[in-house]
């Protein structure tokens, strides 16, 4: 695995062989033991030079700054196939808010992340995220896709638009420094769940799935960050309890009426002069809207598998709600 560039293992992790040997087989080894025994059948690595930069926890409370990526691995090898680790970060607490395999990156995925965390645990103040085209539209990369007459952040993409909605700030990491702050967090997470996905001989994502969801509890209720020299539920709750805090109850902002018109992909068209918009050749009839005017639909998932659910919006009226197939809607992916 250390030598498989598409496997998130570098080096040989004694800790989780220590922590094997008390959980599996009940024995109580010091690390220190371990790492001889190690050491002594040649399982052991040159130590490479670390790169020198700053772990410091950079808030204040919960909830002011909440760290959201998404990684592509072989996270099981026996797998064949890599799939994404979609995850996002207290940064303050050091907790994990949201952890989900996918075998697909999409906008969707992400905004279904969005939803979980802000629903159960609150809005926070800021994201921070890559400069990933699904997080932010930048002039050069994405233009083919948009007019040219378009700056950097002049578009915002759907994954966005749910932020704006919710007003929460987006920051963006600009240097490979930065961009390295998000992902060291979850290099303890990528580390275990792969070894134990080898260990088992997981080759579903339904079962990797089930090892996400032991490791990332271990993390969050047992494992002391080295950073914050903590577990990360107790610093947690104590920041709750002493009101240190910037998380803000979730509440559907007026004058939306449901998580569907927030949670949500996002299209604009045009009344025409039958009083309907088209959608890839699919007429909708729009009821109580000025011809001519602007409307914009909220798209989501219908519950049942291929449809999707329309919500038509007039300014600040809900005017009409279609169930369509997703298949008649070229360019939505759930």
């Amino acid at each position: 695995m250390i030598t498989n560039p598409l496997i998130p293992v570098k080096t040989y992790n004694y800790t989780y062989v220590r922590q094997l040997l008390a959980d599996k087989h009940g024995e109580k080894v010091s690390l220190p033991t371990v790492i001889a025994v190690a050491k002594n059948h040649g399982f052991s690595l040159p130590k490479r030079e670390r790169k020198v930069h700053d772990r410091e926890v950079s808030t204040h409370y919960i909830g002011e700054l909440l760290q959201h990526d998404s990684s592509h691995h072989l996270f099981a090898p026996y797998a064949g196939e890599k799939w994404y680790l979609l995850t996002t970060l207290d940064d303050y607490s050091r907790m994990l808010l949201y952890a989900q395999l996918l075998r697909q990156e999409t906008a969707w995925g992400h905004i279904a992340a969005l939803q979980h965390v802000c629903v159960t645990w609150g809005i926070p103040l800021r994201y921070y995220v890559d400069n990933h085209s699904i997080f932010r539209f930048v002039q050069e990369r994405d233009s083919i896709w948009r007019k040219h007459t378009l700056l950097t952040d002049d578009a915002d993409p759907q994954w966005k638009q749910v932020l704006g909605d919710l007003r929460v700030q987006v920051v963006y990491a600009l240097s490979a420094q930065a961009k390295g702050k998000i992902e060291r967090p979850y290099r303890w997470l990528q580390d275990r769940l792969v070894r134990t996905c080898a260990r088992e001989g997981i080759t579903r994502i339904e079962e990797a799935e089930q090892v996400l969801e032991q490791e990332e509890r271990r993390y969050n209720y047992h494992q002391v960050h080295s950073t914050t020299g903590e577990i990360p539920i107790i610093r947690f709750e104590r920041a709750l309890r002493e009101n240190q805090s910037l998380f803000r109850e979730f509440k559907i902002p007026f004058p939306f009426q449901s998580p569907k018109d927030i949670f949500c992909f996002r299209i604009t068209r045009t009344v025409d002069a039958y009083r309907s918009i088209s959608i890839n050749n699919l007429k909708l009839r729009v009821h109580n809207t000025p011809l001519r005017e602007k409307v914009e639909l909220r798209i989501t998932p219908d519950g049942q598998p291929g449809l999707c659910e329309a919500r038509i919006w007039y300014k600040d009226r809900l005017t009409d709600v279609y169930h369509l197939k997703v298949a008649d809607l070229k360019g939505v992916h759930f």
